[in-house]
């Protein structure tokens, strides 16, 4: 089994390639930014946006499977960046070449953006799907494409539905990462009231369900996350316990987003048929995160 993970450096990616050399894969990284040698992976950097780079990648691996991550992921940019376009087109072409080389089963991320956020409960199979942003969008159109060409090229293919993350290596400008970075340099934290409730999952988890989906026979949309609500401010709250400077963190100093739904958690039913079940709850995670940043904190 030769198994091509895209976004190989990116917060997911790099979580998976340990779950999947422990299942017997042969792992080919790519990605367009430097890495860090490790003679168990085989490396390649690539930039997928260009079809000739892409096609050529494809063709030397011929890989058996496909775990796809990358796509444009700067905070507060890529709800509404014109690069969601760009980044169907490169799926497109990488679903187009992996079959053309004869790969056997595929697992792209999409995004709980897909659904209608007014549910609050999001199932595949009856939850609507009516996304709100440019993001949500194209990462549908490329799940409705993906699964009309699966059925014609005989392809296996699944859609992991990602709902909120966390955990070592996320982007500073991140909930749970700029609270404990701002904590940690001892400054104060505005946050909105704190009310919302999200499905939270450490990032860890979020790729061992990814390899579990991979490694199963599913097809079509599943979405990854817990199961389970949590309201922002208690996050917050414990992270401040944790660290040992709670009073440093302003509960409702600043007004939540216009528009973000109070409820948002996933339907893990379908996950659930891989045997996946999560390593970390949520003390245990915020734990593991906090201890990253107190090693590689920066300042």
């Amino acid at each position: 089994m030769r198994v091509l993970v895209t976004g190989a450096t990116g917060f997911i990616g790099r979580q998976c390639i340990e779950p999947l050399r422990a299942k017997g894969y042969e792992v080919h990284a790519v990605s367009s930014r430097q890495h860090a040698e490790n003679r168990e992976v085989n490396w390649h950097r690539a930039d997928l946006l260009d079809v000739g780079q892409c096609n050529d990648l494809v063709s030397r691996i011929q890989p058996t499977h496909l775990l796809h991550f990358a796509w444009y992921a700067v905070p507060g940019e890529y709800w509404t960046s014109a690069e969601n376009l760009r980044w169907v087109q490169a799926s497109l072409e990488l679903m187009r070449a992996f079959a053309a080389s004869g790969g056997k089963r595929l697992v792209m991320a999409g995004t709980c953006a897909e659904y209608d956020w007014g549910f609050g409960h999001c199932s595949e199979g009856s939850t609507p799907l009516v996304p709100a942003t440019l993001y949500g969008t194209c990462k549908h159109a490329t799940q409705t494409m993906l699964a009309s060409w699966s059925r014609q090229s005989g392809v296996s293919g699944a859609w992991g539905r990602v709902f909120s993350l966390y955990g070592p290596h996320e982007h500073p400008a991140r909930l749970v990462a700029s609270v404990i970075a701002a904590l940690l340099r001892g400054e104060e934290v505005s946050c909105e009231n704190g009310s919302l409730i999200r499905d939270y999952l450490h990032v860890a988890d979020v790729a061992s369900a990814f390899v579990a989906l991979l490694d199963s026979d599913l097809e079509g949309p599943v979405n990854i996350g817990s199961g389970t609500g949590v309201a922002l401010k208690d996050i917050v709250e414990k992270i401040g316990v944790k660290i040992g400077r709670p009073e440093l963190i302003q509960l409702g100093a600043r007004p939540s987003p216009a528009g973000a739904p109070p409820l948002l958690i996933a339907d893990t039913a379908r996950l659930s048929r891989t045997g996946w079940r999560p390593s970390f709850d949520l003390d245990a995670g915020l734990d593991d995160t906090i201890a990253w940043w107190q090693k590689n904190r920066t300042w």
